[in-house]
């Protein structure tokens, strides 16, 4: 990148992974705008984990959100798994994560993640609003972008941040089905309290293809989750509030307490899908980040991490390579043995955690109680460590 001025990303998609990718590059010195199909840039109504691998990611920029985030949302240090009556089974701790990367893990509203971020993109950042991708398209001199409105985008690169259903993702790989995970997800955030919610609560409660989250985000708030195993295309009940309240009936006294509370408009319906993995990300100036990269089941709560991990390995190798392509190339050389295996990590343990029948369930149950620490440990610290990269040149990339 020898050209005496600073290049200009093209970013297509304000969520997450947009706004991640968007100050991370302005930290290593390219121009960014972003263009959302949205008219607002809404964070939807619902709460992701921020593991302590995606915080320690961004030091490695010198992009710090611990202060913003522990005061939106909630540091947790444990995950307990619990049956459908609240029994525990076993109780997961990631504090000796946290202490290694000095990053803790946060339950976060995804609208105060949105806004963590998109303070430290910065408050100067272009944005596009209502801007719905149709295509790019590569030029001599970098790429343009059209929009169904008429309008263009263009810059030195693109980066497709446009999530499950990305149109960049459909033009760099073509047409593909879906891979559905065989259940439906209810999901909402509401005011709580209880006897059991204390401070940084963050549990899992299995049944037989049936599952409940409910974690502490913060401010008198909870996220709660939960799964049903359905066939796909099995249409939706009348009164979606009714259905979980039926599915969740005599669990442990919190979830249908939490059920009850949480207005009906307030609840998120959604199947469970990802995609087979595909291990080609871009052409020439162009590449994939987050779920418009690798869409991922939510199983090992990983989704929001890996976006920022790819938001931070993209800056990073745009700063230490020679050019645009040689830049984005890298990035993916270096992101995707790792997603892959986060990818099919979490396909292969929702299909674990949605079992049905007495005797699989029973089985689960024993293998997640006596299984030896320093195996759950391994598998653990696979995930969330960040993997050490080659050094990032924090200067400006030219």
């Amino acid at each position: 990148m020898t050209e005496n001025r600073a290049k200009k990303a093209i970013i297509v998609g304000g969520g997450i992974g947009g706004l991640a990718a968007a100050a991370t590059l302005r930290k290593v010195g390219l121009e960014v705008e972003i263009w959302e199909r949205a008219r607002e840039l809404r964070a939807g109504a619902t709460a992701v984990s921020f593991m302590c691998n995606a915080v320690s990611a961004l030091h490695t920029l010198d992009i710090h959100l611990e202060e913003e985030l522990a005061a939106r949302g909630r540091v947790f240090e444990s995950l307990d798994f619990r049956t459908r009556k609240g029994r525990l089974i076993r109780s997961m701790d990631f504090r000796e994560f946290a202490r290694k990367q000095d990053a803790p893990s946060f339950a976060v509203h995804r609208a105060d993640l949105q806004a963590a971020l998109l303070a430290a993109a910065g408050s100067d950042l272009r944005i596009e609003l209502g801007a719905v991708a149709t295509g790019f398209r590569v030029t001599d001199t970098g790429v343009q972008v059209d929009f169904t409105d008429g309008r263009q985008a263009t810059g030195d690169l693109l980066i497709g941040a446009d999530g499950f259903n990305s149109a960049i993702r459909k033009q760099v790989i073509g047409t593909e089905e879906v891979r559905d995970g065989g259940y439906v997800c209810w999901l909402a955030t509401v005011p709580f309290e209880h006897p059991k919610f204390v401070p940084g609560f963050a549990a899992h409660y299995w049944g037989a293809g049936e599952r409940f989250g409910l974690a502490d985000i913060g401010n008198g708030r909870a996220y709660w989750w939960g799964t049903k195993n359905t066939a796909p295309g099995q249409p939706a009940g009348a009164d979606v509030k009714a259905e979980v309240e039926r599915v969740f009936a005599g669990w442990a006294p919190e979830v249908p307490e939490v059920i009850r509370r949480t207005p009906a408009e307030s609840i998120v319906t959604v199947r469970a899908q990802d995609r087979p993995f595909r291990d080609t990300w871009g052409q020439g100036p162009v590449t994939l980040l987050g779920d418009a990269a690798h869409p991922m089941l939510v199983s090992l709560g990983q989704g929001a991490a890996m976006a920022v991990e790819d938001a931070v390995v993209l800056a990073q190798q745009l700063a230490a390579q020679p050019g645009v392509e040689p830049g984005l190339r890298g990035y993916e050389a270096v992101r995707i043995p790792r997603t892959q295996i986060m990818v099919e990590a979490s396909y292969a343990l929702s299909q674990v955690e949605q079992l049905e029948g007495p005797i699989k369930h029973r089985m689960r149950a024993l293998y997640f109680k006596f299984t030896r620490e320093s195996k759950f440990a391994e598998q653990n610290a696979s995930v969330l460590l960040f993997p050490a990269t080659e050094p990032a040149v924090l200067a400006s990339v030219r």
